[in-house]
Parts: C-alpha cells; structure tokens; sequence
C-alpha cells in the first residue's frame, strides 16, 4: 500500500492539470478566432505533419479561412494567410504586427546583441546602421555587382575543374554566396580552400537544416526542455559557435590594424562607431553587438541564396525546356564574350520572369518568422492580444558562446513574447489561386504578359515584406539573377535520373524549405554560342 497513495496524488494532480489547461483554453478560444481545438501539453501538434508544416498550415487555411488559432504547445498563435490579408497585416498595419515574436532557437545562441530577432530601440538602431553601412559598400551598387560577378567568374572556375564528372553542387552555391555577403563584411572573399569560408557556410547550412525539421519547432516551442532531450538541435550551438570562432577571430584582426579615417568594411565601420560611442551608457554598438550583428548578415546572405540555387536548379534539370529557353535568351542577349549584367535584365525578360517562379515555386522560407502585435487590435473581425513580455531565461553572453571568452561580458535578461505569436504563411502567399492561374505548376508564364515582357505580380514575397522586410533583399535579387545567369550561359546542368523521376518536394518544410540532396553533372557548353549543345 505504500505506492499506492503517491501514484494517487501523482493521478489527481495530472486530471487537475487537465481540466484547468482544458478551463483555460475554453476561455482563450471564446476570444480569439477559429481554429483546430488543441490538446493539453502538445496544442495541435497532431494536426502537423512531421516533414510538411507549411503544406499542413495551407491545409488549415483551407478549413479556418484565412486567419485562424494554432496551439503551439500551450501558446496559442495567430497564423494569416493568404496575399490579401499577410499585405494588410505587414503593410498596412506594420505599426501593428511589427514587433518579432520570440524565436528561442536564434536567441539561445546569438543572444540579445543581434538586430534580427529584437524589439525596440536596439534592433532599430543596429538595422538601420546596417543597411546603410551595406549601401555605402555598394548593395544595390555597381561596386557590388563587380564583387559579384568576380564571385560568378571563380564559382565557373570550380565547376570547370569537375570537368563534367558527377558533383554535389550544393556546397559551391553555400561558399560563393558566403563569399559576397564576407567581402562587405570581412573587406576580402576567401578562397574555397580556406577553413574559413568552409566552417561559416557549412555551419550556417547546417543548422539552419536543423532549424527547419521536427527538433527546430520543439525547441522553439519548449525550449526549457529541449535542452534536456538529446537530439540532432544540440548541435545547433556548436555550429554557431564555429561561425563565432571565425568571427571573434577577424573582429580581433581588424582591431589591431583599424584605420578610422579610412575603413574597409562593416567591421571596421562598427568599431568606428563603438569609439564614438563609448563614453554613452546606452548606446547599443558593443563588441558583443558586433559579433551578433555579422551573425545575422552572414547566416541571411549564406542561407537564402544557397538554398535558391540549390533548390533552382534541381528544378530547371526537371524542366529542362525552361532552362534552354532561358540560355537561348542569353546567348542571344550577352553572348559567350562577356559575363551577364544587371543592365542586361530588362532585355531578358523570359530570364527574369523564370527566376521569379523559381523563388515562388521553391518557396525557401515558407513560413515567415514570427511577429507579434504591439497593441491590442480588430483583424478582420477577430480580437488580437498585445503580447506581453516575461524574462524568459538570464545567462552570461558567455554561456551562449560556450563559455569563449572573447570579450567582457555581463548578464543580459532574454525577454520573450509570452502571448499571442502570429505566424505569417508566406507559402500561402505564392500558392494564392487569386494571383496565380496555376500555382503548383513550374510556369514563367507566371511573370509574363501577353506579349513576353516580364510582369510584377505583387504576390511574391520570398523576403517578407514591411519593416521586418529582409535587409538585404536587393543584393539577394540582383545575386540570384547574376548567378542563374552566368551559369547557365557557361553548363548545361543533366541529372542522373530521367526528368520524370525527380522529385522536387522538400525534404523539411518548417521554418525553410530544404531541397532534395541530388548529384549532376555539369558539362561546359559549347564556345560557339551557334552550336548545339548536346
């Protein structure tokens, strides 16, 4: 009998729990709007598929409407669907639902000294420094374009060197793309040789592919206690901390040799401000700040375009038709004596509106991060909470660094928004049947008008959009566009298998969109741009 009364209290203790957590969402759901009902402990992770999130958020979409309740865990969150209602939400209610939810999983590791995942005056201050610290390097510039187009020029050199043998094209697209976001920051690209360039975009690739399966959503979920389960997201930290490595390295460097009348790169443009600064007791530019700051630039500038190559051209090689007219278009327009431009993209208009539904069709980020509203708000008839702030954990910088100490560091609160998330289904947006004649098919046609010329279609938001809007987007745009084109103006990209059999579904579909690993071979195209490429 000894047993018998603990497990008794144990029981009654757990059907308590039950009944006030069902007491508790009854009284949550009579406010918020309609949705799947949730299951104490777990929400509605029923309702998820494992390895297709976003494909069972669009099912819901279907169900719910356009704005409808999910139970992440215990948390309810808003989720919006659609171009119509995402464009009112971002756009023209960025005031609104401009604030960043919490995302345990990125503060875990960089802390709170970035400016992606923060509110307030910090992530305001250091975003708008970094984008124009970014333009003044040329983003959106000629001076960029070269940089890039000298990155094209060695990545047609790599491909070369394989002499059309069977290659895995998915770590070249990560170090090239590394590389251009690494000249503005680090002041010089690496070479693919160096360590370096190898664990920043390994790294980044990496975790950002954890980031995207089952273990991600768990830990951004219940990150208390994914820290005590074994898995695959408790290598997240060590890949981070490899990125830091080079990082801590390089701000190092750069400190010893920093010229203020004369800076280089963002690096230097930052220690610039720290001693301008210095002597302000709330200033947010700190060495720590720095090294989050790099993270963010070169985990966005890394992933995105990798991931759009990566994913681009396993789905040209299934629809091999597209890519011939897109190099007919370049041969006809650029030739084979120089290498493409962004001069020459409003000539190209089959060229252009194919990349377009490549970034539409792949979709790499089909679930945005998210956001959360700033104040209590009507949306489309539903009430919306202001999410509330609570310190979610305190820990040293250090301890996010594991234990590196590079630099002074102190305590910081990491606070999260404990209320109402909302989740924002970009996938909804590029599948919209309003804006898209026939949205789960591969077509140009998509981004053309009746007479061939390239056409903007509005609901194409492959970098959010409103004030959490990537920063980097028009450098991303003009990369995709001066990579698709120089290599196809140089190879011919063949699978191994007949067209028929590649499938381009995702292999993870949470946060990103992973592609399909594939191997292909890469065969250099003819000189005369007259012969056949066969």
């Amino acid at each position: 009998m000894d047993w018998y009364s603990p497990l008794l209290i144990i029981f009654l203790f757990c059907m308590s729990y039950i009944i006030l957590d069902f007491m508790r969402i009854f009284k949550e759901k009579a406010t918020l709007p309609p949705g799947p009902f949730p299951l104490p402990f777990i929400g509605n992770f029923l309702q998820l598929k494992i390895k297709e999130h976003a494909k069972s958020l669009l099912e819901l979409t279907d169900k719910y409407g356009p704005v409808y309740t999910l139970y992440l865990g215990t948390k309810p969150a808003i989720v919006i669907s659609g171009y119509s209602a995402i464009k009112e939400a971002l756009i023209d209610q960025s005031e609104v639902f401009g604030d960043r939810a919490d995302i345990p999983v990125f503060q875990r590791f960089i802390g709170d000294k970035d400016f992606a995942t923060w509110n307030g005056d910090r992530w305001k201050i250091l975003r708008r420094f970094s984008v124009l610290t970014l333009r003044n390097f040329g983003m959106g510039k000629r001076s960029i374009e070269e940089r890039i187009q000298e990155e094209a020029h060695f990545l047609i050199q790599e491909f070369a060197k394989t002499k059309g043998a069977l290659v895995n094209p998915k770590k070249y697209f990560a170090y090239t793309s590394s590389n251009v976001i690494s000249s503005v920051v680090f002041g010089s690209r690496f070479e693919y040789e160096d360590k370096r360039l190898q664990t920043i975009a390994d790294s980044i690739i990496e975790s950002f592919h954890i980031m995207s399966t089952l273990w991600g959503m768990l830990y951004n979920v219940c990150p208390s206690l994914m820290e005590y389960v074994p898995g695959p997201h408790t290598k997240i930290g060590k890949y981070f901390q490899k990125t830091y490595d080079v990082i801590y390295e390089s701000i190092k460097q750069h400190m010893e040799i920093l010229d203020p009348e004369n800076p280089g790169d963002y690096i230097d443009c930052f220690l610039i401000k720290i001693r301008e600064e210095k002597d302000k007791p709330s200033t947010f530019f700190n060495r720590e700040s720095l090294a989050g700051s790099i993270q963010d630039l070169v985990f966005g500038g890394t992933e995105t375009i990798s991931a759009n190559l990566t994913y681009g051209f396993l789905v040209l090689m299934k629809y091999p038709e597209i890519a011939d007219k897109v190099q007919e278009e370049i041969d006809r327009i650029v030739g084979r004596d120089r290498l493409p431009s962004v001069a020459d993209k409003t000539k190209m208009p089959y060229t252009e509106a194919t990349i377009n539904e490549l970034m539409r069709f792949c979709d790499i980020l089909p679930i945005n991060f998210p956001h959360q509203t700033t104040r209590d708000t009507t949306f489309r008839g539903y009430h919306i909470p202001k999410a509330f702030c609570i310190d979610l954990r305190k820990r040293a910088m250090s301890d996010c660094f594991l234990n590196k100490n590079y630099f002074p560091v102190e305590l910081v609160s990491i606070s999260s928004g404990e209320g109402t998330s909302v989740i924002l289904l970009l996938s909804s947006v590029h599948s919209d049947p309003n804006y898209y004649a026939d949205p789960k098919t591969f077509n140009p046609n998509h981004f053309l008008d009746e007479n061939g010329l390239f056409k903007k279609n509005d609901a194409l938001l492959p970098f959010s959009a409103g004030k959490r809007a990537c920063p980097g987007e028009s450098l991303a745009r003009m990369e995709l566009f001066l990579f698709f084109t120089s290599l196809l103006q140089n190879f011919k990209f063949k699978p191994v298998i007949p067209k028929e059999e590649i499938d381009v579904t995702p292999i993870e579909s949470a946060l990103g969109n992973i592609p399909p690993a594939y191997e292909c071979y890469i065969i250099p195209r003819s000189p005369d741009h007259l012969q056949s490429d066969t």
